[in-house]
């Protein structure tokens, strides 16, 4: 119930390929060094959600990366015959469309590209319902860095995620479901397939806050949809710096990403949070409204 779809000259519409069959060289720089980047977006109701923001922000990664990619109607081309194949065999409720562009064998070997749909987590579907509990966890680096070091490549979505999957797994070890990772100057930055998201009550006034891009943080797609549709509907928007007290202070703190969609914050270091009902359900219908 899963598809593969390999970027093919050859083939316009792509290649459909055998996913439980080797497909890669061993040798590919993707392989080997986690040399490349991607995307994951969510299929649902016969639609993928937010593919032309998914598309650009890939195109600047493979900038970044120095991977020269085919263009957004080759990607376009492949996720349809992806995910007919997909519903063709099954389908499922919900699905993530996944996009890669890996480095091949050497630096001049085009991108080997390809796109796979599995049906989605049910694990992310039920923490949407039920909210999280996270450690707050030390990056190691501080907030200034992305500037002094354009060549570590951050704010790109890179395949090298062994420090952020490391970081889930502590967080398991330790009773917690998830992480928001902070700086060294203690500023916070993202969580390890998340953006924060802060909301704040001040009266009539609603408030949403999200760490700064200049920390070197992905930018995230469902964040950014989210402040576009709460700047419609009246909402004040802001970005941080926040540090860990404003957190505590909120009247809600959520991950939100493409997969798991807006997701609330029940504790941070086993501490309480507050969370508004109101806001909570506020937001969500805009997390859900989005295309």
């Amino acid at each position: 119930m899963s598809s593969l779809v390999f970027l093919d000259p050859a083939y316009p519409a792509g290649r459909l390929a055998d996913i439980t069959a080797p497909q890669l060289l061993v040798t590919a720089q993707g392989v080997t060094r986690g040399d490349g980047i991607f995307e994951s977006m969510l299929y649902t109701n016969q639609a993928v959600r937010k593919f032309e923001a998914h598309l650009a922000r890939l195109a600047t990664s493979a900038e970044v990366a120095d991977l020269i990619i085919p263009d957004a109607r080759s990607w376009f081309a492949a996720v349809d015959t992806a995910v007919a194949d997909f519903d063709a065999t099954g389908g499922a409720e919900e699905a993530v469309v996944k996009l890669v562009a890996a480095r091949g064998e050497h630096d001049s070997d085009p991108a080997i590209c390809w796109v796979t749909v599995t049906p989605a987590p049910a694990l992310g579907k039920e923490q949407r319902e039920t909210g999280v509990d996270v450690l707050l966890l030390d990056r190691g680096y501080d907030s200034k860095l992305a500037e002094r070091a354009p060549w570590l490549m951050m704010g790109a979505k890179t395949l090298s995620y062994s420090i952020n999957m490391a970081a889930l797994r502590y967080a398991r070890k330790h009773g917690a479901h998830d992480v928001i990772f902070t700086s060294a100057d203690g500023i916070i930055l993202e969580a390890p397939t998340s953006t924060v998201l802060v909301a704040q009550r001040d009266g009539e006034t609603k408030r949403l806050l999200t760490p700064m891009l200049e920390t070197g943080i992905l930018p995230g797609t469902t964040q950014s949809a989210i402040f576009d549709a709460a700047a419609q509907d009246g909402w004040e928007l802001g970005y941080g710096p926040l540090r860990p007290e404003d957190l505590y202070q909120a009247d809600g703190v959520f991950l939100v990403s493409s997969i798991r969609l807006l997701t609330p914050v029940r504790t941070i270091d086993a501490k309480p949070l507050r969370l508004d009902a109101e806001l909570h359900e506020q937001l969500s219908a805009l997390s859900d409204a989005i295309r």
